[in-house]
This record gives structure tokens, C-alpha cells and sequence, in this order.
């Protein structure tokens, strides 16, 4: 079946012709008038050099104005293997539809609400047919059986006619029409976005690629580089600025030589102020007893990284390379990553 994009927003065209399946593109003069565009042949000109197939409306009072319309339009440049007519099912319609097939031109006969529509535009030789199902079902027309209907009589008399299911409101008009086995679908691309859409397929996909992160992402590419060091000669408000500068809840503590001693955290804050009061604020690293830093060397992978937060239960981890410290990993960041529950 083939996939038509119908829009003539030229952002939407240059994203979903990125996808490299979209057969062609169908425009109607509602569109145009939508987004605003006065110049039309301009805008014709423009589409038809970025999709594969352009479908466009051609218009008249008479089946020769009609065709008369098509040839200007061709003259404009248009490449006549790479386009197709548009025309409303009238006799009219049909009419014009049957000379432009006797040139050798493509066309749409659109605009179709009965099996007898549908069955004159096939006796004119339409490369498309194009009943609108979404209108239809608006209106409280039994679209899906028409379409079944339409497609029957193709089949039964060996029509050329490809079936167009047009008019396309949500992601199950596809599925309608692949399961209906029409020739075409156009749809706007809001719906064409949402074919891949499905969340056990997300869920599926995130998961690979959290756990091709934890066996294959080094701790260092991850460190929080401004992560900042205090010396054991400095205040506990030195550390506190320190600390808030870097944006996290913690921060290591060096010696003379630059070696790792401890962590200072926040909480660390809170519970010395609660026994010790304001008072606490003017005293030394050096005055603090720290345990052993929990620590993980920056060349160590994610994974590892991701046991010791589960096996410590600590929010934060000092990264280490060549036994000094040189930033830290903080659990959100994991969070967000989404390697911790």
C-alpha cells in the first residue's frame, strides 16, 4: 500500500520525506488558503521538486478548461510521469478525467461518496480513486463499506484504478485501510508520526539502551566535572559555598597532598547545627571525623557505578582517577538517565 503525506506545509513534507518511504503528496486548495499561501503556482513548483509524486487539484467549467488547466500547470514545469490531476466526480469531472487519460496524464477523481462515483471513475480510466472516510464518518456514512465495495468492483472487472483512502482523523484509518486492502492512504502527518507509536516498544527500547549504557558508558563521561574540593584547613562556611557554587549536596575533602579524606554533605550540615548550633559554621574540616569516602575510579562503567549507589545507599559518589578526586555522580543524574529506580 502506498503511503501519501497530504499537507502543503513545506516544514512537514521536508521531515516526513526524511523517512524515505512516503510514495508522494497530495495537496488541495483548502490547504493553500489555510497556510496562507497566495502565490499557488509558486508553491507548486516547490513541492513538486521535493516529493516523489505531486498530486494536485485541477479545476474548470468545462472538461476542456479542466484540461486546459492541467497543460498550464505542466507548463510551469512540472514533470507530467511525477504528477496527477485532481479532479471533483461530476460528469463534468469525468469527463475531463477521460481526456486527460486519453494524453496520457495521471488523475485523481476525488471527492467520491457512492459506488457509483467511484464506478464512472474507473470507466474514465482514473489513476486514483479517492473516497474521503473521515468526512464520510462525520456525517454517519458507512465509509469502511464503501471502500470494501469499491475495491470488489476493481478487482471484479479488472480495473486499472488504484483506491484512494483519503480523509484520514487518526492512526486506525490505516489500519482500516490495510486491512481493507486499498492501493493508497493519505494522510496528514500528525497521523503518519504516530504509525510507530507504542509503549511496549518504548518501554522495550529505553531498556536497551539503559543497559547498553551500564555496560559500555565509563563513570567519567558522566562525572559532574563542577564538582569542587575543600581543604581540611577550610570552614564548614567555606565548604557550605563551596558546596552551593557546584550545585550539589556535597563536597570533598582534600589534604596538603590533594588526597581524598572524606565527604562533606548536607545532611552532614543539618545534623551538626541540630547538636552543635550556629556555632558549628566557624569550625574546621580538620575538627570533623569522617567515615571511609565512597568512591568509584572515572575509568569504572556505569554499571558499576549504579551497584555502589544500590549497595551503599548514598545519593552521591566521589569519582576518583589516580586515587584523587576529580568530580562527582549524583544519583538524580542516574534518575534522570534513568539506570535508578
Amino acid at each position: 500500500m502506498e503511503l501519501y503525506l497530504d499537507s502543503v506545509d513545506f516544514k512537514e513534507v521536508e521531515e516526513s520525506m526524511s523517512l524515505g518511504i512516503i510514495a508522494g503528496l497530495t495537496t488541495t486548495p483548502t490547504f493553500m488558503h489555510r497556510h496562507g499561501i497566495t502565490d499557488i503556482d509558486a508553491a507548486i513548483v516547490k513541492l513538486s521538486k521535493m516529493v516523489p509524486v505531486l498530486q494536485i487539484e485541477a479545476l474548470g467549467n468545462t472538461p476542456n478548461e479542466i484540461l486546459a488547466e492541467a497543460e498550464r500547470q505542466l507548463a510551469l514545469g512540472l514533470d507530467p510521469k511525477n504528477t496527477v490531476f485532481k479532479i471533483p466526480v461530476s460528469n463534468v469531472g469525468i469527463a475531463a478525467a477521460k481526456k486527460l487519460t486519453d494524453k496520457g496524464l495521471k488523475t485523481n477523481v476525488h471527492l467520491v461518496y457512492t459506488l457509483n462515483q467511484a464506478y464512472m471513475a474507473m470507466e474514465a480510466g482514473a489513476t486514483y480513486i479517492c473516497p474521503l472516510a473521515g468526512r464520510m464518518q462525520d456525517n454517519g456514512i458507512d465509509a469502511l463499506t464503501l471502500f470494501a465495495q469499491v475495491l470488489d468492483v476493481v478487482n471484479k472487472y479488472g480495473y486499472d484504478s488504484k483506491i484512494m483512502f483519503s480523509s484520514v482523523r487518526h492512526t486506525e484509518h490505516v489500519r482500516n485501510a490495510l486491512e481493507l486492502g486499498v492501493h493508497t492512504v493519505t494522510a496528514p502527518w500528525t497521523v503518519i508520526k504516530k504509525l510507530n507509536d507504542n509503549n511496549l516498544t518504548t518501554l522495550g527500547t529505553n531498556q536497551f539502551i539503559e543497559h547498553t549504557k551500564l555496560m559500555t558508558v565509563r563513570v567519567k563521561e558522566v562525572t559532574n566535572v563542577n564538582a569542587t574540593t575543600c581543604s581540611v584547613n577550610d570552614s564548614v562556611t567555606d565548604a557550605l559555598v563551596k558546596m552551593t557554587s557546584s550545585g550539589l549536596g556535597a563536597v570533598s575533602v582534600v589534604d596538603a597532598s590533594n588526597s581524598l579524606v572524606g565527604v562533606f554533605t548536607d545532611g552532614d550540615l543539618r545534623r551538626k547545627i541540630s547538636e552543635k548550633g550556629n556555632a558549628f559554621l566557624t569550625s574546621k574540616m580538620s575538627d570533623m571525623q569522617f567515615g571511609a569516602p565512597i568512591t568509584v575510579n572515572g575509568d569504572a562503567l556505569l554499571y558499576d557505578a549504579v551497584k555502589i549507589f544500590k549497595d551503599k545507599q548514598v545519593d552521591t559518589i566521589v569519582v576518583t582517577q589516580d586515587n584523587k578526586p576529580v568530580g562527582m555522580i549524583d544519583i538524580q543524574d542516574f534518575v534522570k538517565m534513568g539506570l535508578v529506580g
